[in-house]
This record gives C-alpha cells, structure tokens and sequence, in this order.
C-alpha cells in the first residue's frame, strides 16, 4: 500500500462537539476509520475493548486529561499517540512527550496536516515493530539491543548478543560455524569454532526453558547450528 493510501483504525477523545464531529468526518473523508469519545475514561474503556491503531487525544478533556490518558496508555501500551494542544510552546508538550506521547498537532487543526502525522507516526512505528520480534515469551529487540524472556531483561555480553542477533535474523536456516565465526567474531581460521560452539552453550543458558534439551538453538551435527520459531 502506497503512503499516501495508508489509513488507519483511530481512537479520537475530544469534549468538544464540533471540533471532534468536523474532525472525525475530515478524516473519515481520508478513508479512516475513528470512534471518537468525548472523555479520557470513555477513551480508555474504549481501548481496553478494541485497540486501535492509533490514538488523537486531546490535551484539555474533562476528568482524566489527555496527558494522564497517553500516560496509563504507557503503563502497558507502546500504542502510537498524538496529542492536540492549543498551545504549541507551552508546558503541555513537554508534559506530553514526557509521558509518552509520539507526536503533538497545535490546535486549530489543519485536517491534512493532522492526516500526514499520522502516517509518519504509523511508519515509524511499523518500523521499530519490524525490528522487534516474538518467539513464545523471547523478545529481541534489535533496535534497542535488548532481549527479555517471560517480561524480564537477559542479560547477554556482547558477543552473545550478536551471536543470538545472527541466528535469529535466518529462522530455520541452518548456519556453518564458520558462517557464525566470520558474522560475529570476524574470524576466518576454522579451528575456532569452539568458540562458536561454547558461545552457544552460554546463550542456551541465558533463553532456553532446558538448556540441557534445546528447543531455540538446535545443533546441526557436523555442521553448525539453527535457530528454531516456536
């Protein structure tokens, strides 16, 4: 799909009536699809039932503002938010980029405008999503260089790292020791493989349920060794 054709499904919490009404149709018009809400619970009830793709959240909402919605949002949500100001140099901005928002539009908004941030914030979000990856409870996240396993960090050295980095990045391709040796040690002389192999012992450790009885990293006997999706 083209940029210009990427639409999105849009949680929009705005109090105002007219604002939020010629908004929704504006970008209805974009071929959006919005449910719009007038108050930041409302919003809220409305994410926990279906997510949307992105949320517009006004910074003024009565109750819970903008700015504390984006923040519970955070709590355990890396959902794409823009926030509308009517002021573009004020305290709000920061207190919205602080809590976590990805974007902000100073109101009064431009319809086009407002349509073009949010498919610049959705493609960077497709872009850092396509940098992380799932395997059961395994996260690797190869733009921040991290690796959790059931929510918690695991703590690799470098080298096993970059290790893990490379056999994920081929799932269910079988790679030579001394395919690994050259990607992630530089090394071309065979006879180091047993660094490859004892690498591999330690990451075992660090990600498998049984590291005993691998199920991620399997052994390709006389070969070399093969990442494995759950």
């Amino acid at each position: 799909m083209s940029d210009n054709a990427r639409v999105a499904s849009i949680l929009f919490v705005e109090d105002d009536p007219s604002a939020r009404a010629a908004l929704e149709l504006a970008l209805t018009r974009q071929g959006h699809s919005v449910t719009s809400r007038a108050t930041g619970e409302d919003g809220l009830d409305t994410l926990r039932a279906r997510r949307p793709e992105i949320a517009i959240l006004d910074v003024m909402l009565p109750g819970i503002d903008g700015i504390e919605v984006c923040r519970r949002i955070r709590r355990d949500d890396d959902l794409p938010v823009i926030l509308l100001t009517a002021r573009g140099d004020d305290l709000d901005v920061v207190l919205g980029l602080e809590a976590g928002a990805d974007d902000y539009v100073v109101k009064p908004v431009e319809p086009r405008v407002l349509d073009a941030r949010i498919r610049a914030v959705l493609r960077r979000a497709e872009q850092t999503h396509a940098d992380r990856s799932a395997y059961g409870d395994l996260m690797i996240d190869r733009s921040a260089l991290r690796v959790t396993k059931g929510g918690r960090d695991i703590r690799l050295t470098p080298t096993e790292l970059r290790l893990l980095l490379e056999l994920t990045r081929r799932p269910g391709q079988a790679l030579t020791r001394q395919h690994l040796l050259s990607e992630v040690w530089e090394h071309t002389y065979p006879g180091d493989s047993r660094l490859v192999d004892a690498c591999v012992q330690r990451v075992r450790a660090k990600i498998e349920d049984e590291p005993a009885e691998p199920r991620l990293i399997e052994t390709i006997r006389g070969f070399g060794y093969r990442f494995v999706a759950p």
